[in-house]
């Protein structure tokens, strides 16, 4: 038995479970710089009991780690019960995605914007890859994710914090631990009557020994050229980025060797082997004859090989890189070792060949052997950072309670409550505040959209105080999560509009005179109020013009005989628009129903506007009236114009309506449409005497004013009120 520097409780049992062999690794951290290896054994498998990876009997799996579990303990003298493990890097699913996120309006971009983007990257990959086999119970752990790259309202963007905009996004790798590889490894272990003490990945654990702490600011690329597969991971800015895998690795030189030299696999491995450490290699080929050739034969034939995977590997590293090569490139593995793999990956990836190294003894300096029979090279990396994995405890599955639910989460060191809500399928509408119903407007041809007002965002609590879905967590924490609410829905009116608030009336010039008319507005070919309500799909139309006939009835004049537009003989169908100057033309018989010009009428409307407030509210309420009506155009001077008939055209479609004033029936006739003014002249109100401070003037009990359209049937309300 070796001789133990260290007290058996301080030990820490590690094993590598690999696709060839498991390694199992006892010992103790002595300093922070330096763990001592206690014991170390070897077993291989003896049928494919694991293929890339993945345990496939479980049974046979258990029977070689308790194999060597019992070797460990014989050395040792001391029973092992926990052990620490790795999941292969080859098991882990990577998934690119692009994400978008639509931010309030334009907002300045700060770091939880560009958490919750990466966050909805994540749920999306992971929203990807459960389609991907919806057919089955997919659970998947979240293990590294990296940014790409991002965009600014879809310009390309090296950074987004600070800059302001409506719309972010990203270009995101996420990788994903499939829950049936965790299962397989801890009921291997469990039946090996053993229990898990740390469960990290293969490239964490290398890493742990080939990149130190102090590098990981470094762009680096770990890869571990293993028997089924080379799997890579990429450093930067302090942790793990990305990870990878192609399929291609020890096996492949195997496989090459076997049908150059006419041998079976396992005569390849074994000549595959003896070239690191023989000059000459002697086998049997499968005819029986005996061979003794040159090491360097054997590897010079691999060359074609070695370049084909390191090609492979190299763009793997690309990839996870963002599409561009990374600072250096450690390599551990056995299949690393092999000449011109390191030179090979270093010309594809563009790199200085001092760059791209094999890391075996000069990073396991800190790393003592009691066993004298063990030689430091890159296979032992990942067997020893299964080891120090544990003292980092920062890789490692951990319990939260979600809503009263329990949930395994994998620790990767910055878990967030998002991070728990997606693992329990909380749907991510539920954490953000939703907003009411859009409503989807045309507003001249030209597609609008109002949007709702914005709800609010989920209520968050981490073992009872506030939190929000950025907060990180840690094993134990009980988590509660109240489901965000929604917004009212959209709404608006057409007085609020913009468009309609920049310019809500037309001037004309018309024989000299100016005259100001409320812009109209048609919805749906329908001409309405200001106050009219906005609808969904409403065709609207805010038009900066008038037909003649339409100037007129509004200014209440009969038809000229000629009219000019602009100095321009005008015709029916001519459109009038803003600041237009009008000249209209009577004969001289058409004078003799009163109208000596036009002129006249629009001098009394001018007239009107001009008069002096106080001395018109000496007058009664008859200022009242006449100021209202003036302020629209129309002129109610009864002794110049009794009832209007002497400056009101001959309306063909003149018809008659029957309202309810004041409770009592009144019929109104003459006229195709009708306004509130026009009550005046079928009802006494007595405009003489005021009775109040301000006319009521209301329309099926909503106010109103003198120039609300009225139509048949309505309730009128007409008086005073202090």
């Amino acid at each position: 038995m070796a001789e133990l520097g260290k007290c058996p409780e301080h030990y820490i049992f590690g094993l590598d479970i690999g696709t060839r062999s498991i390694v199992g690794t006892v010992g103790y951290r002595e300093s922070e710089k330096k763990f001592v290896i206690v014991a170390q054994v070897v077993e291989m498998h003896e049928t494919r009991a694991m293929l890339d990876g993945q345990i496939h009997d479980i049974g046979k799996v258990a029977e070689s780690i308790q194999t060597v579990r019992q070797k460990l303990e014989e050395i040792i003298g001391f029973r092992l019960e926990e052990v620490c493990i790795a999941a292969a890097g080859r098991v882990l699913k990577t998934v690119n995605v692009h994400v978008d996120y639509d931010l309030e309006d334009e907002v300045v971009i700060d770091v939880e914007h560009l958490r919750t983007l990466e966050l909805l990257g994540i749920e999306k990959a992971y929203d990807s890859l459960k389609h991907r086999k919806k057919k089955e119970e997919l659970r998947l752990y979240c293990v590294g994710s990296t940014i790409v790259h991002y965009y600014l309202n879809d310009y390309l963007m090296l950074n987004l914090e600070g800059h302001k905009g409506s719309k972010i996004s990203a270009e995101l790798i996420a990788t994903f631990l499939p829950d049936e590889v965790i299962e397989s490894l801890y009921a291997a272990v469990e039946r090996a009557n053993l229990s898990v003490a740390n469960l990290t990945l293969e490239p964490i654990a290398a890493s742990e020994v080939a990149i130190p702490v102090n590098y990981r600011l470094l762009n680096i690329a770990l890869v571990d050229v293993g028997a089924g597969t080379s799997d890579i991971s990429i450093t930067k800015d302090g942790s793990i980025i990305g990870y990878g895998m192609i399929p291609y690795a020890g096996d492949e030189f195997t496989e090459e060797i076997a049908k150059r030299y006419l041998v079976d696999f396992a005569t390849a491995e074994e000549i595959k082997m003896a070239c690191f450490s023989e000059k000459k290699v002697t086998y049997k080929d499968i005819m029986g004859l005996e061979n003794t050739i040159p090491a360097k034969d054997v590897l010079d034939g691999l060359s074609g090989t070695v370049e084909r995977i390191t090609k492979n590997v190299a763009d793997k590293i690309k990839e996870l890189n963002g599409g561009s090569s990374v600072s250096a490139v450690f390599i551990v593995g056995g299949g690393g070792k092999l000449p011109n793999f390191a030179q090979n990956l270093a010309k594809f990836l563009e790199l200085p060949k001092e760059r791209v190294a094999v890391r075996g003894e000069e990073v396991l300096g800190s790393v003592e052997f009691l066993q004298k029979d063990i030689e430091k090279d890159s296979t032992l990396v990942t067997p020893v950072g299964i080891c120090l994995s544990y003292y980092e405890k920062n890789n490692n599955f951990i319990l939260v309670s979600v809503n009263g639910r329990q949930v395994k989460l994998y620790d990767n060191g910055k878990l967030s409550v998002m991070d728990a809500a997606m693992q329990i399928g909380f749907p991510k509408e539920n954490l953000f505040p939703k907003r009411g119903k859009e409503l989807i407007y045309w507003l001249n041809g030209e597609k609008r959209m109002l949007r709702g007002e914005a709800g609010e965002a989920a209520q968050i609590t981490i073992n009872g105080k506030r939190g929000s879905f950025n907060s990180q967590i840690n094993g134990e924490d009980i988590i509660e999560i109240i489901p965000s609410t929604a917004g009212k829905d959209a709404s608006g009116e057409v007085g609020k509009l913009v468009e309609f608030k920049r310019k809500d009336t037309l001037t004309f010039n018309v024989n000299g005179k100016i005259v100001k008319c409320p812009r109209m507005v048609k919805v749906n070919g329908n001409v309405v109020l200001d106050t009219y309500s906005l609808q969904e799909d409403d065709k609207i139309e805010i038009l900066d013009y008038y037909f003649m006939e339409e100037l007129l009835e509004f200014m209440d004049m009969t038809d000229p005989e000629e009219f000019f537009i602009n100095h321009k003989e005008g015709d029916w169908n001519d459109r009038i628009y803003d600041e237009s100057i009008i000249e209209c033309i009577w004969y001289e018989e058409e004078s003799s129903n009163g109208i000596k010009d036009v002129q006249e009428l629009i001098e009394s409307m001018q007239d009107s506007e001009t008069v002096n407030e106080e001395t018109e509210k000496g007058n009664s309420a008859e200022y009242e009236k006449q100021k209202i009506v003036s302020e629209k155009g129309i002129s109610q001077d009864k002794e110049k114009y009794p009832n209007n008939n002497s400056v009101k055209k001959e309306d063909k479609k003149a018809k008659s309506i029957t309202v309810a004033v004041n409770n009592e029936t009144i019929v109104l006739s003459g006229k195709e449409n009708y306004i509130f003014v026009d009550i005046l002249d079928f009802y006494p109100f007595d405009t003489s005497v005021a009775a109040g401070n301000t006319v009521v003037t209301k329309v099926n009990g909503i106010a109103g004013s003198f120039s609300t359209p009225i139509s048949d049937g309505d309730s009128i309300e007409l008086g005073w009120e202090s």
